[in-house]
């Protein structure tokens, strides 16, 4: 493809896009489809020749698209949002254009200064303190498992990556009941082993019990065990329960123990000075993860990890081979010491393009209203006398269920509810997803895409009502 054909089909494709944005919500929010549909619709062998782009662009309309889950769908509600937005895509657009390998400072200067000062401004946006400094990762689990391999080599001063695991003691992570899936993937793979990952109770708020935890590493000390590292979650995905920050603080600093706050989705919402209160004691903590490819408008993948010790970080993963050696080491960040990967992609050009295109009040009207949206809607359900709310709502996901008053046979609930769940899901007019609270079947809802409309989600709630009754 010579650049005349390029800038002709970049021009068709940027048209796509712009129509894709209005009319997404035209599709199904789910593709009715059945396994190997797509993969069945595709050559088992790569072209031999060169093929048009009318061609691949005509495959995608018809192959690839009716595939398609259409997460920016104004009804759809599951999981946590996946952000876009227009600055965002078209700072991707650059990055891709680019093609720079941004590992050191040598390689892309402006690519690491910018990221350098990005971070800056969203530690500042957030309310965190003033010393703590930010890098990029590519996922909240990926800066779980760099902040477990912190507290690996904080608390075993660097043996285990000397000369590995033997002839110390079993090294202990704590996190509650409701801990996120990459909690004990991050514990596996930082070779802790998922036996010494210890769930703390939680209580009716489903928020760890801080005396739980004390009395945990409490014992673990009494049998020779040495507690490395807790996680609190800001926001759990079940259902956004809340930590409390302080007091977990506390209790990791009297026994030396790491301290890592997961607040991938809700760790937006502190551009509110109002929601600041969720993060009491953040000063205590030694690193926090938040995603802006989340709920700050900017596309997957954009994590912003947040640490108080760059030297802990930076002697974790720091490996320096002849041919990575450059003159101005001593006087840069080279975030590839500051995490796993080596190579690294262009990611602070899209966050700085939605930063400075919403502005900090731009942003914070936006989650604003998304949280009025969400709380309002926990009202409307906890109000209608076939429906429950399941847990609190500090924020905008909503835990709810069905529950004619006819029915209180637990099981026949579960059954009802994730009929519910599938009959709407199956339509393809909205998409929910479903977690477990009090080992109860419920249906999570959260609504937070940056276009989010009150009218969206009274159009989801209306359908939910009506769906759920000629179940029943």
């Amino acid at each position: 493809m010579d650049n005349s054909a390029f800038r002709k089909h970049a021009h068709e494709l940027a048209d796509w896009m712009a129509d894709y944005f209005e009319q997404v919500a035209s599709y199904p929010v789910k593709p009715q489809i059945q396994p190997g549909d797509i993969k069945n619709q595709l050559p088992s062998a790569a072209p031999e020749i060169s093929e048009s782009f009318e061609q691949q662009m005509a495959d995608f309309e018809q192959i690839i698209m009716p595939g398609m889950t259409h997460w920016q769908h104004p009804q759809f509600f599951a999981y946590f949002p996946a952000s876009r937005s227009a600055p965002s895509v078209l700072g991707e657009m650059l990055t891709a254009a680019l093609g720079a390998q941004c590992m050191i400072w040598y390689t892309s200067p402006a690519a690491e200064e910018l990221e350098e000062r990005t971070m800056e401004w969203l530690r500042d946006m957030l309310g965190l303190p003033s010393d703590w400094t930010g890098v990029i990762q590519e996922t909240a689990s990926a800066a779980t498992l760099i902040a477990l391999l912190m507290a690996r080599e904080r608390i075993t001063h660097y043996a285990v990556n000397r000369s590995g695991f033997y002839g110390l003691p079993r090294l202990r992570v704590y996190a509650s009941e409701q801990v996120h899936s990459s909690v004990p993937k991050g514990v596996r793979i930082a070779g802790y082993g998922e036996e010494n990952l210890v769930s703390i109770p939680t209580d009716s708020t489903f928020a760890m019990i801080p005396e739980k935890l004390e009395a945990a590493i409490l014992a673990d000390l009494e049998q020779g065990f040495q507690p490395a590292c807790v996680i609190a979650a800001m926001g759990t995905t079940s259902s956004t329960a809340l930590d409390p920050i302080r007091p977990i603080g506390e209790i990791c600093k009297k026994y030396g123990v790491f301290f890592h706050v997961d607040a991938a989705y809700a760790g937006t919402a502190l551009v509110l000075p109002e929601m600041r209160w969720m993060a009491d004691g953040m000063e205590l903590a030694d690193s926090m993860v938040t995603n802006p490819h989340k709920w700050m408008f900017t596309n997957f993948d954009c994590t912003a990890f947040f640490v108080q010790d760059t030297a802990l970080l930076k002697n974790t993963f720091s490996i320096l081979p002849e041919y990575l050696k450059t003159p101005l080491d001593k006087q840069v960040n080279n975030y590839r010491d500051w995490g796993i990967q080596l190579g690294r992609r262009f990611r602070a050009l899209k966050l700085w393009f939605v930063l400075r295109t919403y502005g900090v009040s731009g942003i914070q009207a936006r989650i604003r209203e998304h949280i009025r949206i969400g709380q309002e809607l926990a009202e409307d359900i906890a109000q209608t006398p076939d429906f429950e709310v399941m847990a609190p709502v500090p924020l905008n996901l909503v835990c709810f269920r069905y529950h004619p008053p006819h029915i209180q046979d637990e099981k026949a609930l579960d059954i009802l509810n994730e009929k519910l769940l599938l009959t709407l899901n199956d339509s393809g007019q909205i998409l929910l997803t479903q977690t477990r609270l009090n080992g109860k079947y419920t249906i999570r809802l959260v609504a937070g895409m940056a276009e989010t409309k009150q009218e969206d989600v009274e159009k989801g709630w209306k359908l939910i009502r009506d769906t759920a009754r000629t179940l029943d």
